[in-house]
């Protein structure tokens, strides 16, 4: 039997990697502006702006603004050159 178009309930889902706090001071805003304009220059190739992305991330990381993660998990692999999760206050690269 179908369910009638509007009338079924979708139960919603926690992200994965639940949620983070968004960046009111505008902390990484200048890393986030660098990865939007590689993207907007490399037609949106995401593969073509790993390094800004890292950097964004990292500054995140750095800043409290998402937990400390390996940077394996997060899909970049030891030849990118990071091998290791961030802690707060370091300045690992």
């Amino acid at each position: 039997m179908s369910v009638p178009f509007g009338s079924g309930r979708a139960i919603p889902k926690a992200p994965d990697k639940g949620s983070f706090p968004l960046d009111h001071d505008k902390v990484c805003h200048k890393s986030l502006i660098a990865y939007l304009k590689c993207l907007r220059k490399k037609d949106s190739v995401t593969l073509e702006c790993r390094d800004e992305i890292k950097s964004y991330l990292q500054c995140r990381m750095e800043n409290g603004l998402m937990s400390p993660e390996d940077w394996q998990k997060l899909g970049f692999t030891e030849k990118d050159g990071h091998q290791q999760s961030i802690t707060p206050g370091s300045t690992k690269n």
